[in-house]
């Protein structure tokens, strides 16, 4: 229980760092963050393919593929759902030069609430990760969730500053925003290991979720600023990564 609350401090405090480098770099070029963004994405693809969609056949036994099958759209679909309620992460990060331009709290405001909407269920993935019981491939997919979470934590930093947010408010919120991953975390966790039935599901949910935000979000956002294809080497670089971590750990 201890490595799954140092786990979720850790995944929810990666947004927090990201801000506080976004305090000192608040002028980041759109290319370097789209490049650490890809390279988290591709980490993240594999994390959710090798922690989350495999060992959910493994533990599905019989009816594997059907319970993983189901349970990668039913997250999709959560998703789905929840961008049908707030906006599109991708489209608000592009609002943050017209949050320089015309200083629109209400937007940069909706922009940090997504943020924080979106944290949930990749909270919810590494918690239910360790309630898989298996430590080394949750931390993995902790550690990818984790790594995109900075790059997250950066970009609220600007918009908010140049919309007349106090730095201590900006602060708070992008505070707010990882405890809402710590909290996932420990939702999943608990959710788990209190019906260890529905696991299977679970992990593929999770998975899901993962895959949704990689396709939906992270890949649109680092494509809009003409980096495409050293974001492309960066999602490959950061998959091959965690391909070989979970190969040499496994």
């Amino acid at each position: 229980m201890e490595l799954v609350l140092l786990t979720a401090l850790g995944v929810g405090g990666a947004t927090v760092a990201g801000a506080l480098i976004g305090f000192i770099f608040k002028n980041i070029s759109h290319k370097f963050s789209d490049i650490v963004l890809s390279f988290a994405a591709g980490v993240m693809l594999a994390a959710a393919v090798f922690g989350l969609v495999i060992p959910s056949l493994d533990y599905g036994g019989k009816y594997g593929l059907v319970i993983t099958v189901i349970g990668i759209f039913a997250g999709a679909f959560c998703l789905n759902l929840i961008d049908k309620l707030v906006p599109h992460l991708h489209k608000l990060m592009g609002t943050d030069a017209e949050a320089h331009n015309n200083t629109n709290l209400s937007k940069v405001l909706l922009f940090v609430t997504a943020i924080a909407i979106h944290n949930l269920p990749e909270g919810i993935a590494a918690g239910v990760g360790f309630g898989s019981g298996d430590s080394t491939q949750a931390l993995i997919i902790a550690g990818g969730i984790a790594l995109q979470n900075i790059p997250e934590g950066m970009v609220i930093i600007a918009p908010m500053l140049a919309a007349g947010v106090s730095p201590r408010r900006t602060f708070v919120c992008a505070m707010i925003t990882g405890l809402v991953e710590v909290a996932g975390t420990l939702i999943g966790y608990f959710a788990v290991s209190v019906a260890s039935f529905i696991l299977p599901f679970a992990l593929a949910f999770a998975g899901g979720t993962m895959l949704y935000v990689i396709s939906d979000e992270m890949i649109p956002e680092t494509h809009a600023h003409g980096s495409e294809r050293g974001a492309t080497y960066a999602l490959l670089v950061g998959f091959c990564i965690m391909l070989a971590t979970d190969v040499l750990l496994g």
